[in-house]
């Protein structure tokens, strides 16, 4: 390995004399440059190199060709003062091609270390590009053979033949190629049909410039002012050749000439129809490619072009009118609340009018909740513009009607039994932002009572809307508004698991937090729930959200018989124990000896059900080399290594 290192150093000897010689670097700064290669070189020889070794060293080479171009303009600099000729003393020599191809030669060992990193290989690609170097068009041979089925190296190697070489027919072919291998690809087809027509687009601009063919392709010079005084004093024209100009058959040849298609307009609709094809052959289910065809149809001027729209738009609906996607697009190209163009009362107006139509014709042929769902986002982002502050001066005088016909939307969605959790909660929250109190509270108890009793999402919603009205009038709630508020708790608590009910016991905890009473129901209604479906090994944990509420509200005693009381039960779960374990810990390094003492038995009450836990070992081991003795610190070192028959298992950062 050293040879290797001293001989690709040795190679270096011409690069550095340069250097030394146009005086860019000094003596001593080029023997930290060979200090500094001699070390990357070394990481790169060693059995295992990381990518990061190989990116440190490009860094470090990019780094210091940039400080050379920078120490070579100053040089030139102070020799122009002194007077003397630059051209000789500073043309190119060796050193200014040996940082580049050095890079080069590391860019192309890493990409054969890390043949499938593909993120290395764009880095690769991007440097050859940028520094115009001759090896591109071999790294993108490489890159396509060891990434056939990546479709963003096809459009890359397409897109530098293209803009760099100017080469149409090479990118056309590599973009077919990678067609064929990857005919799925929605990209590879877009890209392919935006190269055509800006290859079309340059073709059209070139025969304008150079005034080729203007009876099709030139816009008419005249203006018509101009136009119409000729026609009335043609006869103050005095004709060329003696047997003068027939005019009639100069209008006879302007009215062939208008008669002509725009030969390249008709181009680009053929080569659009035909991507087009192919497309949707290789892909019949997707409908964001067609969206995005219909775009670029929409932002060229070709031939026979609202034929082309009608088409896509006919095949779209035949083969996606089933999917709720499809309809809410539908719509939303009528009016979308998205957009912020002016635009007039009455137009307003009349396009929200047709995207309702759309709506309408979508929900009778494909009732859903996904479809309602999608209706009555739509409404709530036209009823969004009215509190911005550049909502347009049409939606002033019909804000009533949306917000009215949004509500007949959720009505219709309960009536029609397409209503989800989703929708209802939806449904519930426009009637508080509506400031309609009364009426949200009725709707949460009834869809709460009849559709969705174990919805937690809406329980929740529920109960908040109940508090918001018991202290509507007052702030603190009465004991019978409190009993109520508890009955309601306690029956979506009990049939609702512990698991999918996070927000609504901390709500519980919160609200009944200083209430000793309801409190206490409370501890007990959890311990029936967590014997029953057990505790979490890692997330929300109502048992440990409980421990940490008494710890606070009553103190260490209080909420050691807590914890007490969840683990005695048959699967209190791991995530309770490090609570536990870090409330003992806490009052452990405070120098409190009992607590310590508890904190080794909760240590070793949770080992007996998570012996091969390798964090509760390390957690343990920390915890005795800090606080305990060296003896039982080895004795943890010990078993830990026995039981999970690793002998590195307790190794940590510190140690």
């Amino acid at each position: 390995m050293a040879d290797v290192v001293q001989y690709r150093l040795e190679r270096m000897i011409n690069e550095l004399d340069d250097l030394e010689q146009r005086m860019i670097f000094t003596r001593r700064e080029i023997a930290e440059i060979v200090k500094q290669r001699r070390k990357f070189e070394y990481r790169l020889k060693r059995p295992s190199p990381l990518k990061e070794d190989y990116l440190a060293y490009i860094e470090y080479e990019t780094q210091l060709d940039s400080l050379r171009g920078l120490r070579k303009k100053s040089v030139m600099r102070e020799l122009q003062k002194q007077g003397l000729k630059t051209n000789k003393k500073m043309k190119k020599s060796v050193s200014d091609f040996a940082g580049v191809r050095r890079i080069v030669d590391i860019y192309r060992l890493a990409v054969m270390r890390f043949k499938g990193d593909i993120e290395l290989w764009f880095r690769y690609l991007e440097f050859c590009r940028e520094r115009r170097h001759g090896r591109m068009k071999k790294v993108l041979a490489q890159v396509i053979r060891f990434h056939p089925k990546v479709p963003g190296v096809w459009i890359y190697a397409a897109a530098w033949e293209f803009d760099h070489n100017l080469n149409v027919e090479a990118a056309r072919a590599i973009m077919q190629s990678g067609l064929r291998v990857c005919p799925t690809s929605e990209d590879l087809w877009i890209e392919y049909l935006r190269m055509e027509l800006t290859f079309l687009n340059k073709l059209k601009a070139r025969k304008v410039a150079l005034g080729e063919n203007v009876g099709i392709l030139a816009h008419d010079q005249i203006s018509a002012d101009e136009k119409q005084w000729r026609d009335e004093n043609k006869d103050l024209y005095m004709p060329l050749n003696e047997e003068g100009e027939h005019n009639e058959g100069s209008d006879i040849e302007s009215e062939k000439s208008r008669k002509k298609i725009d030969k390249f307009q008709e181009q680009g609709f053929s080569i659009l129809r035909t991507i087009y094809s192919g497309a949707v052959e290789a892909l019949p289910s997707s409908f964001s490619m067609r969206k995005k065809f219909l775009e670029i149809l929409d932002a060229t001027d070709l031939v026979n072009s609202e034929e082309m729209h009608k088409e896509i738009l006919s095949d779209i609906k035949r083969d996606f009118s089933t999917q709720p996607e499809y309809w809410d697009w539908l719509a939303r190209l009528e009016y979308n609340p998205a957009t912020t163009q002016e635009i007039s009362e009455e137009n307003m107006h009349t396009q929200v009018e047709k995207a309702v139509q759309v709506y309408e014709e979508a929900v009778e042929l494909l009732p859903s909740a996904i479809m309602f769902n999608q209706y009555a986002k739509f409404f709530m982002g036209v009823t969004a513009l009215l509190k911005g502050e550049n909502k347009p001066s049409g939606l002033a005088s019909q804000s009533a009607s949306y917000i009215s016909h949004l509500l007949r939307v959720y009505e219709k969605a309960e009536t029609m039994g397409c209503i989800d959790e989703d929708l209802a909660c939806q449904h519930i929250s426009f009637y508080l932002q509506l400031g309609r109190l009364d009426e949200a509270r009725k709707l949460a108890e009834k869809l709460c009572r009849e559709n969705f009793s174990s919805s937690a999402q809406l329980c929740l919603l529920r109960v908040s809307v109940e508090v918001r009205h018991l202290t509507r009038d007052s702030i603190s709630p009465s004991k019978a508004e409190l009993l109520s508020i508890f009955e309601l708790l306690k029956d979506a608590l009990t049939r609702v698991s512990t698991s999918e009910a996070e927000s609504l016991w901390l709500m519980a905890l919160k609200i009944f937090a200083n209430q000793k009473h309801y409190f206490e129901k409370l501890v007990e209604i959890s311990v029936k729930s967590l014997a029953k479906d057990g505790g979490p090994e890692n997330g929300f944990s109502l048992s440990s959200a409980i421990v940490n509420f008494v710890l606070q509200k009553d103190g260490v005693r209080h909420a050691r018989d807590v914890y007490k009381r969840f683990l005695a039960l048959p699967h209190p779960g791991l995530a309770i124990y490090r609570t536990c374990i870090e409330l003992e810990s806490n009052l452990a390094s405070n120098g409190d000896k009992d607590s310590l003492v508890n904190a080794r038995k909760l240590y070793e009450s949770a080992l007996k059900n998570y012996d091969q836990n390798l964090h509760l070992w390390r957690d343990y081991y920390c915890m005795e080399t800090k606080m305990g003795t060296s003896e039982t610190a080895s004795a943890v070192y010990w078993r830990a290594r026995k039981i999970l028959k690793d002998s590195s298992a307790l190794v940590t950062q510190d140690l």
